[in-house]
């Protein structure tokens, strides 16, 4: 089936945010606080990871109805893997059930899916699932949705200087060229630009080993509520605070030209507070 159009309060939303100003090309999200949703419900923690599936669903949707170009989901940790075996494993079996249950309305969505981190450490049917997934949904030209799966920045980063250091053994590199750009060129995210836009969830403060080099100049917006409960109106709120924001990229003021649509803080606390109660 096409995409869904948003309708009513929800298609004058996206349509406020649009017009405001140039959307993040890239979001990226650390997903956090399945499992404290679920305790406070007296619920075993499977349940806040169940439920967390019905929020990177309305997320997905929401971003390719905004035309969002990227969207990046930390999905399991290279750290995860030390959690306790039965939640591992049932992780990677809802995991595998979601792409069972996904993957055709993504690919008829135009949805092309990317997979970033330690794919060997994956089981064999979750990796099987997202060859699959993937290779149906190559050459889709509509969001780009990335699942960061055993994956973690430091692991990136030193698996970059482990590739960077090999090609200068080689005299493919050399060590004098090496720039910013070279090191971006070795990372799991090599085609994909940087995230405008890093969103965390359930309250914490920090970056949880995600995404490191990429996010050195991502706005970050933190929001309260746990990753199930985390809805497109959440999403709504942090674009318009990042619409917002004065991105000077190590500039001053005076060098960044600001248009007078972006002077209107006004509108975007009319817009965040229009979200917060719909």
């Amino acid at each position: 089936m096409p995409l869904a159009k948003a309708t009513g309060i929800d298609k004058k939303h996206q349509d406020q945010l649009i017009a405001f100003g140039p959307l993040p090309m890239h979001i990226a999200i650390i997903m956090d606080g399945n499992g404290r949703w679920a305790k406070r419900r007296g619920l075993p923690r499977i349940a806040g990871h169940n439920e967390g599936v019905n929020s990177v669903r309305d997320i997905i949707e929401a971003c390719a109805q905004l035309g969002i170009k990227y969207l990046t989901l930390y999905t399991f940790s290279t750290e995860n893997w030390k959690r306790p075996q039965d939640e591992v494993s049932m992780l990677m079996r809802l995991l595998v059930k979601a792409l069972r249950d996904e993957r055709d309305r993504m690919h008829q969505n135009e949805v092309c899916l990317k997979v970033i981190g330690e794919f060997h450490s994956l089981p064999r049917d979750v990796a099987k699932e997202l060859r699959d997934a993937m290779d149906m949904m190559k050459d889709n030209p509509g969001l780009t949705l990335v699942l960061a799966l055993s994956y973690s920045g430091r692991w990136d980063i030193t698996h970059a200087i482990k590739k960077i250091s090999a090609d200068v053994q080689s005299g493919v590199l050399k060590k004098e060229k090496i720039t910013e750009e070279t090191v971006g060129h070795y990372l799991a995210t090599n085609s994909i630009p940087d995230p405008d836009l890093l969103i965390r969830t359930s309250g914490e403060l920090r970056l949880s080993n995600f995404l490191l080099w990429q996010s050195a100049y991502s706005e970050m917006f933190v929001a309260d509520e746990f990753w199930p409960a985390f809805r497109r109106k959440h999403l709504y709120e942090a674009i318009a605070d990042y619409q917002s924001r004065e991105r000077r990229f190590g500039m001053v003021s005076e060098q960044v030209q600001q248009s007078p649509k972006r002077r209107s803080g006004w509108f975007i606390e009319r817009l965040k507070k229009s979200v917060s109660n719909s």
